[in-house]
């Protein structure tokens, strides 16, 4: 099998988040500051510029994020109550697998092309993917992609960002619906991650792997046959 790219999912694939910011957390801070903005509301409109103004407007920080947030609703906050809030989400931070760096390195031991596929905005883990950036060939986001991950045009980016084929690249994830079979319909290789053994008997992955080193050692088998 002629293997060139390997494509990683970031979350819950490379890296996971420490001291998530809840929607309720938010909320009840908005709220002590004088502002009726309530969980379900900012959830919702957390979402929209997450999936629909990230990709067109790839905000630097959670400065502008956040500003682009509360006017999806129409709250205009003072400065003092952005940056608590901005500060709140500061502390939440990405963090990578103890598995993540071995493996693409390994992966470019193999001098496969190597890519981070992914909607999350940079500013959120590119702190965390400095020990990989010696090993990766390309970050894709929804900015770089203009699109959310659910659009095949995020897929379609990468390989032509990478100068591949859709059968000489392999996508490892650990969502079934998005990376796995967005993945299978442009006709890439796909090893589904399932960290938690939750997956059980799934059919729809080439192969499913318990980490990542598992992973790339079922890339290695593809790439001797």
């Amino acid at each position: 099998m002629s293997i060139k790219a390997v494509l990683f999912d970031l979350y819950g694939t490379i890296a996971h988040s420490r001291n998530p910011v809840t929607d309720q957390e938010a909320s009840d801070y908005l709220v002590s500051r004088g502002y009726e903005v309530y969980p379900q509301t900012f959830m919702a409109a957390w979402r929209f510029v997450a999936f629909i103004d990230y990709p067109r407007y790839g905000y630097k920080n959670y400065h502008s994020f956040l500003k682009r947030v509360l006017w999806r609703i129409k709250v205009r906050v003072d400065k003092e109550t952005l940056d608590g809030l901005a500060k709140l989400y500061e502390r939440s931070q990405f963090e990578l697998y103890p598995d993540a760096l071995e493996v693409v390195k390994k992966a470019k031991e193999h001098r496969l092309k190597t890519a981070i596929v992914t909607t999350i905005a940079l500013f959120k883990f590119q702190k965390a993917l400095e020990p990989l950036l010696p090993y990766l060939d390309t970050i894709v986001t929804g900015y770089e992609a203009r699109c959310e991950k659910s659009n095949p045009k995020m897929f379609r980016r990468t390989l032509e960002i990478l100068n591949v084929k859709p059968s000489e690249a392999v996508m490892i994830g650990d969502d079934v619906s998005i990376d796995i079979m967005i993945s299978k319909k442009l006709g890439i290789h796909t090893v589904l991650l399932d960290r938690e053994h939750k997956m059980g008997g799934d059919k729809s992955s080439d192969a499913v792997a318990e980490n990542l080193l598992e992973a790339v050692k079922i890339i290695e088998a593809w790439i001797r046959r």
